[in-house]
């Protein structure tokens, strides 16, 4: 089973967010992945009216970071302590029930919300993390309870790969917040030939991906491409060893989507060729035994 390709807007030019989101729902896309500070805080009123047309594709957004503009306001608002403006990220329960309220106006709906990045606090205080998401948990489980999203999950970049938190530890805070019938709903993370120690986990059974597939949580990777840098990295050889006749690409897209017990694969496609190319990619998934061959080669001798 390959991952199902979803836009993600995280690389996506002001300019050209509204069209790619249309050509992404119209190509197929059951998912559009953004955040409130993308596009200098403007992508969520890009995204509405794309989501207001296409109703049955699902929206997931984040609550943590802002921009500096966003910043000013929440201390405006009393929802940041003033000095904050410029800070960048909070996950203040006040500041995020805030964040969150103003995001489902914007996108006029959110169906998961991610706490985005949520190891960058604490600075390795694992205890004081905790508390933290345990807290930022209990603020989402108010919204999602009274209806204003869907759910909610966490969105993490070094989270898992640096031990600042586990997938039963997550499921553990998310019922201490919301009790059994918690709104925890989905997890995402990268997944690349650059970042694959998901990957490699994931074909032995074990690690985040596998124990969020074991609980019913969704399941996302995100920077396929590692932000565009791994075409620069592929070598034509290996290109043609993922699979022959198709491009360094398609063959970046198709590793990381065929990444066992993945569900979503984040990708900026921009245009309609793009958006294509994704969907070609992961047509035809890599077996387990293909997928660890490639995984071999990587690995540093």
């Amino acid at each position: 089973m390959t991952a199902e390709p979803a836009l993600g807007t995280h690389r996506l030019r002001a300019t050209v967010t509204g069209a790619a989101a249309r050509t992404a729902c119209e190509g197929g896309s059951r998912w559009i992945d953004t955040a409130p500070n993308y596009d200098v805080g403007t992508v969520h009123r890009q995204l509405r009216p794309v989501l207001e047309e296409f109703p049955a594709v699902r929206v997931a957004t984040k609550t943590g970071f802002y921009t500096p503009a966003q910043g000013e306001e929440a201390v405006e608002a009393g929802v940041l302590h003033t000095g904050l403006a410029e800070a960048r990220h909070s996950l203040a329960p006040g500041f995020l029930d805030w964040q969150t309220r103003r995001s489902t106006t914007d996108l006029g709906r959110a169906d998961i919300v991610f706490v985005h990045n949520p190891e960058t606090v604490g600075h390795g205080d694992r205890d004081r993390l905790h508390a933290e998401l345990r807290a930022a948990f209990a603020a989402l489980e108010d919204l999602a309870g009274a209806g204003l999203i869907g759910g909610y999950g966490v969105a993490t970049w070094t989270g898992f790969t640096e031990d600042a938190f586990t997938i039963p530890e997550l499921l553990t805070l998310a019922r201490e917040a919301g009790g059994p019938g918690h709104h925890l709903a989905a997890v995402q993370q990268p997944v690349s030939l650059v970042m694959a120690h998901p990957i490699t986990r994931a074909l032995d059974g074990h690690g985040p991906l596998a124990e969020a597939r074991s609980a019913g949580l969704l399941t996302f990777g995100s920077a396929p491409l590692h932000g565009g840098e791994l075409l620069d990295l592929v070598n034509p050889e290996l290109v043609e060893f993922i699979r022959p006749n198709t491009s360094p690409a398609m063959a970046c897209l198709l590793a990381a989507g065929s990444c066992p017990s993945l569900d979503v694969l984040l990708v900026s496609a921009s245009t309609p060729d793009h958006w294509n190319t994704a969907v070609a990619a992961l047509d035809d998934p890599l077996t387990d035994t293909e997928l660890r061959k490639v995984l071999d080669v990587l690995a540093p001798r």
